[in-house]
């Protein structure tokens, strides 16, 4: 079983959390030619194409410039936010990093895909990111990547893929391609008689089922069934064999 996520736009490279194991992303040569072509961008052009702040854009127009001189950090632990919240892992022991290495996958719009030890630099790139007005590599970076990061995919030696990604980062995936059963799971919520998904909580809820695989090593995508963090529960009704529906 391998889990799929999305990364996320906030980092985390300051904490005094470290560890001695890493690894090199799969597709470092791409990221390094992506990053040579956007540090051809201004920061305006750059707030224009990633739909961000000035501020952000600067922010972003300094790590690219300054890329191959910045830190890096292990994927998992240089990810934060809603997701990466639900994701205990200032307290894995080793046993729970190298569990995730092997059945955690993290989807990029830089990197095309990383395992949790793979050693990143600072950025900002959504997948989404729309290049056909400038003058760039690629019309977007579905394009960019192509079948790379479906073959990757194609080649791990898994039977099951657990969806766990957002639409914008699984988009990047052509499942045809892909002889592997994909379990897409999603978590609702009880509003006023209605089950609907709520963005925010949905993204945690993905962290927690993560968190959930990895501390107690579920192998076995139907022991996900077991899920109840934070009050979600498995809908027998609502699921079939390939979209499971949690609710609470």
């Amino acid at each position: 079983m391998i889990i799929l996520l999305s990364p996320a736009k906030s980092l985390d490279f300051e904490s005094d959390f470290d560890l001695e194991n890493s690894t090199i992303p799969a597709f470092n040569e791409q990221a390094d030619y992506l990053v040579k072509n956007l540090q051809k961008f201004d920061p305006k052009t750059l707030g224009k194409i990633m739909n961000i702040s000035e501020k952000l854009a600067e922010l972003n127009f300094l790590r690219f410039k300054d890329f191959k001189k910045n830190h890096n950090r292990q994927a998992l632990l240089a990810y934060d936010g809603d997701v990466y919240d639900g994701i205990d892992k200032k307290n894995y022991q080793q046993a729970e990093f190298n569990f995730a290495q092997e059945h955690l996958r993290i989807i990029s719009g830089l990197y095309g895909i990383l395992r949790p030890l793979d050693l990143i630099k600072p950025y900002r790139l959504e997948m989404a990111c729309d290049f056909k007005n400038f003058d760039f590599i690629a019309k977007n970076l579905y394009q960019f990547w192509g079948d790379k990061i479906t073959q990757y995919l194609a080649n791990l030696n898994t039977k099951t893929i657990v969806n766990l990604a957002s639409q914008e980062y699984f988009a990047s995936i052509d499942t045809k391609k892909i002889n592997k059963k994909i379990i897409d799971i999603s978590f609702k919520e009880n509003k006023n008689g209605l089950l609907k998904i709520i963005g925010i909580n949905a993204k945690k809820a993905r962290g927690l089922m993560t968190n959930f695989a990895i501390v107690n090593k579920i192998k076995d995508p139907q022991h996900l069934k077991n899920f109840n963090s934070e009050n979600y529960c498995f809908n027998t009704k609502l699921s079939n064999e390939n979209n499971w529906v949690f609710c609470r």
